[in-house]
């Protein structure tokens, strides 16, 4: 039973976790471009001061 217990609450936290990535990543936030691309080499942005 607490198998069961432990694998449904690692289940829920896994779900908010792709949750927040996903909402993340619809709102342009991504942890793979942090949007400066003064600094950024592979960058697909165009900086605005630029």
């Amino acid at each position: 039973m607490g198998t069961i217990i432990t694998a449904a609450v690692l289940c829920f936290v896994v779900g908010l976790v792709v949750r927040k990535m996903v909402r993340d990543k619809k709102s342009g936030k991504s942890l793979q471009c942090g949007c400066d691309c003064a600094h950024c080499g592979g960058c697909g942005h165009v900086a605005k001061d630029e």
